[in-house]
């Protein structure tokens, strides 16, 4: 079974027991969090076609709120003497994908 939801106008595939990065949510850690799936798919059963729903819901537990990677931004004019460097590092929350339901 497996799914695929936005958040932070990104669009993850999602299966249960996954954990995924997202951008930041104004969530405590802890918190359970639910989202519509832009589509899923169940399981098989011996000779049936699987499942397909776009009304299905995705329930997530928050795992943690932390920085991802520095990421280095270097700018520079040859023969002008110019040169800038910054760096950043966006802020994420982890996500344990716990169930999906089709409806």
């Amino acid at each position: 079974m497996y799914a695929i939801i936005e958040t932070g106008s990104k669009q993850l595939w999602v299966v249960p027991g996954d954990t995924v990065r997202v951008e930041k949510l104004e969530v405590e850690a802890g918190a359970k969090l639910t989202f519509n799936a832009l589509w899923a798919v169940g399981d098989a059963r011996e000779g049936q076609e699987p499942a397909y729903s776009r009304e299905a819901k995705v329930t997530a537990t928050v795992v943690k709120q932390d920085r991802g990677p520095k990421i280095l931004v270097f700018k520079k004019r040859t023969k002008k003497a110019y040169k800038k460097m910054k760096g950043h590092r966006q802020w994420l929350t982890y996500l344990k994908i716990e169930s999906i339901s089709l409806n």
